[in-house]
């Protein structure tokens, strides 16, 4: 019996290693601390140092807020830098699809409040008609002029990112969000003030900083060109969606 005992391993013996290394290894497991990782850094931070990962840029709604209110201040150009390291197309598709729905709902609005205005018993009905303009002529604008803006710097041998051009002219687009809801006021020169209003702002931050790119004289009247086709845009606004 005794020799049979002796033969066996040590590690099958009661209160031998096995309990002490079971130990020792929930210890291990209890001290063992997660790498730190988010959604803004990447890699985590594996070795444990004070180091992050490739970069923060911050929550993304409070960029996104950030970028919608400079684009009411135009005068200073430096919409561009503060997108420079990160743009985004949020303008270019939620800003121009916010503004879609706010043209067709409140033109058809306005459009309602003066007919009631004129003849109370007159029947009104809403024109999907304004949805189809709407559609076509913000996302048209809001994809196909920075398009075309691109290709003519380039050609005149400027380097600008087309995403830049997307994302600055997309933000350009939500101060006439806002000027939406006052347009449905049914005071014809009160009208014509905010929308004309809203026209320069758009366009002297779209002139302003696609100023910085542009030497001479060619790329200045493209600059202009530019501040005159958001001021044309914003009159399109009032004419159709706001008789």
């Amino acid at each position: 019996m005794d020799e049979s005992y002796g033969n066996l391993p040590s590690s099958h013996l009661l209160g031998s290693v096995p309990a002490v290394v079971t130990e020792e290894k929930a210890k291990t497991i209890v001290n063992y601390e997660v790498p730190e990782a988010s959604m803004q850094t990447f890699p985590p931070n594996i070795n444990g140092g004070s180091g992050r990962g490739y970069q923060t840029l911050g929550s993304p709604p409070d960029i996104v807020v950030n970028r919608l209110m400079s684009s009411f201040y135009p005068i200073g150009g430096d919409f561009f830098s503060k997108i420079d390291a990160n743009p985004d197309l949020y303008g270019l598709v939620w800003v121009s699809t916010t503004l879609i729905f706010v043209l067709a709902s409140l033109g058809n609005l306005a459009t309602y409040l003066i007919q009631k205005r004129t003849d109370h018993k007159s029947s009104w009905s809403f024109d999907v008609g304004y949805v189809n303009v709407a559609v076509f002529s913000v996302y048209g604008y809001a994809i196909v002029v920075p398009l075309a803006f691109y290709f003519l710097f380039r050609y005149l041998e400027s380097n600008p990112k087309l995403i830049q051009f997307w994302c600055m002219w997309g933000y350009s687009l939500f101060i006439f969000v806002p000027s939406s809801f006052l347009l449905v006021v049914p005071i014809e020169a009160f009208r014509w003030i905010i929308i004309l209003v809203a026209g320069v702002d758009s366009g002297m931050l779209v002139a302003s900083n696609l100023k910085t790119l542009v030497e001479g004289n060619d790329l200045a009247v493209m600059v202009v060109a530019a501040f005159l086709l958001q001021l044309a845009l914003a009159i399109f606004f009032k004419v159709w969606f706001f008789q």
